[in-house]
């Protein structure tokens, strides 16, 4: 196994995907976002909707560790959220605006933010935090990262992505809207972002090099003076090459999850679907199961849809279909626990979320949809081979029916979502029965 080295632990949990795609390489000209959330195993990740809101003059926002001055007016908007964070892994708001967010390694240290529950919290911004920032005081994907990248060197980033332990880490973001999308990913105070052409898709590493649109201020002559970068390099400045850091996660974890992305997107340029999209998180390098039996120096270990704790497991994923008309809703899929074994629930952000989607603690509870999808997997985990095919199938039939269902929901999106988490509930519970 390679090493792997974080403060105080030789453990690193490091995952996370997202794709995008933008009209001219889908089927119908919609802009397609995914994103697929690795965490640990046993976090609820339920999903959190946020009504648009006016804030009075001089408000303070409390985010994850820190407090912010709050901004006039907030956005609707749904995300996932890890259950003891204020921030969002993915989301989407009512202007179609979606965010994604990747612990990457940078060559800039991050202070340590002392012992959580001990009170002794770095100052600073989580990727998560930003993510839920980005969407809330947004109307487009180029002011989601001017938000952003204003926040980050405002409140640099900082603070322990992880409720067990001591570990702040950098981001990078995949942000997009109904018509363009951009790549922004931050080291510390600094950052660099790229407008996304085509296609694209972010892991967890650095991934902008020298076609990078806007930098931080500052961002070469600090590269100069860690001498990261020469002060006469040649060429344009590479921000990766400079800044990308291997030696706490090696390229393996993310390296093989990147190719494979690129490659399913590059294969389906002109035709992607939200199909298309919800196959590509499921994907395990093509192969009926996980390779969770493969050593830790094989990438396809490491697959888009993870089950490799302690380093990263799929606990939630989102699609989103953004149209280029205005007019047209956006559309949203959201799966709670390994999409591999689950369901994209057709979600509207005109619509009231059920409660229930928002339940998942740090114990299991059985009305908790986040906790009952969780107990599913751990008993086909018990006989991959034999266990995945059927439940596949049974949640792809239903997966249509609903997707066929919520084409015609106009005026009553509330009721479709209700009636669908109780459809998709005792469907769940049919299975975890079953399977017993």
């Amino acid at each position: 196994m390679p090493e792997l080295r974080t403060p105080g632990r030789r453990e690193v949990r490091v995952a996370c995907d997202s794709l995008v795609a933008l009209g001219a390489a889908t089927a119908d000209g919609a802009v397609l976002f995914a994103k697929n959330s690795d965490r640990p195993a046993a976090e609820p990740q339920p999903l959190l909707q946020l009504a648009a809101a006016r804030h009075a003059a001089g408000a303070a926002l409390r985010c994850t560790y820190i407090e912010i001055p709050q901004v006039a007016a907030t956005a609707r908007c749904i995300g996932s959220r890890p259950y003891w964070l204020w921030g969002f892994e993915h989301g989407l708001n009512e202007h179609g605006v979606a965010i994604g967010n990747h612990t990457v390694f940078t060559r800039d240290e991050l202070g340590s933010p002392g012992l959580i529950g001990q009170g002794l919290i770095g100052q600073g911004l989580i990727g998560m935090d930003l993510v839920r920032l980005g969407l809330e005081r947004a109307a487009s994907a180029t002011q989601a990262v001017e938000v952003m990248t204003g926040l980050i060197e405002a409140y640099g980033q900082g603070g322990s992505g992880y409720a067990d332990k001591d570990w702040p880490y950098h981001n990078s973001f995949l942000v997009a809207d109904r018509r363009q999308a951009w790549r922004l990913e931050a080291s510390d105070r600094r950052w660099a972002a790229r407008r996304v052409r085509e296609l694209d898709s972010a892991s967890n590493h650095l991934g902008i090099g020298d076609d990078w649109d806007a930098l931080a201020d500052g961002t070469i002559e600090h590269a100069v003076a860690q001498g990261w970068w020469p002060e006469d390099g040649p060429g344009r400045f590479d921000f990766a090459a400079a800044y990308r850091d291997t030696s706490m996660a090696p390229p393996v974890i993310s390296s093989g999850r990147h190719r494979r992305t690129c490659e399913l997107l590059a294969a389906g340029r002109g035709r992607l679907t939200p199909a298309a999209l919800r196959a590509a998180l499921r994907d395990h390098y093509g192969a009926a199961t996980p390779g969770v039996e493969l050593p830790f120096d094989d990438e396809q270990r490491f697959g888009i849809c993870m089950h490799a704790d302690p380093v990263g497991t799929t606990t939630a994923s989102m699609i989103a279909q953004l149209p280029a008309d205005a007019d047209t809703a956006p559309r949203y899929w959201a799966s709670l626990g390994s999409p591999c074994l689950g369901i994209f629930l057709p979600i509207f952000i005109a619509g009231e979320l059920p409660a229930a989607l928002a339940l998942g603690g740090v114990e299991p509870t059985p009305d908790s949809p986040w906790w009952r999808f969780k107990a599913l997997l751990t008993l086909v985990e018990r006989d991959w081979p034999r266990h995945a095919a059927p439940v596949r199938a049974t949640w792809d039939a239903l997966e249509a029916r609903l997707d066929a269902e919520a084409a015609t929901v106009a005026g009553h999106e509330t009721e479709f979502m209700g009636d669908a988490l109780a459809r998709v509930l005792v469907t769940l519970e049919q299975l975890i029965s079953g399977l017993r």
